[in-house]
């Protein structure tokens, strides 16, 4: 695996950026899903 990175050493921030990525669709993914699940008849006068 350390050769794989000596080789390549780039790849270890392709694969930070993919994990970003991954972390912030699921990080939108969950709080819209919360946004769903309140009653519409609860919402605050705006």
């Amino acid at each position: 695996m350390s050769d794989l990175f000596d080789e390549y050493p780039m790849l270890m921030f392709g694969l930070e950026a993919l994990l970003a990525l991954f972390l912030l669709i699921f990080i939108v993914v969950w709080t819209a899903s919360g946004r769903k699940k309140r009653d519409p008849h609860d919402r605050r006068q705006e």
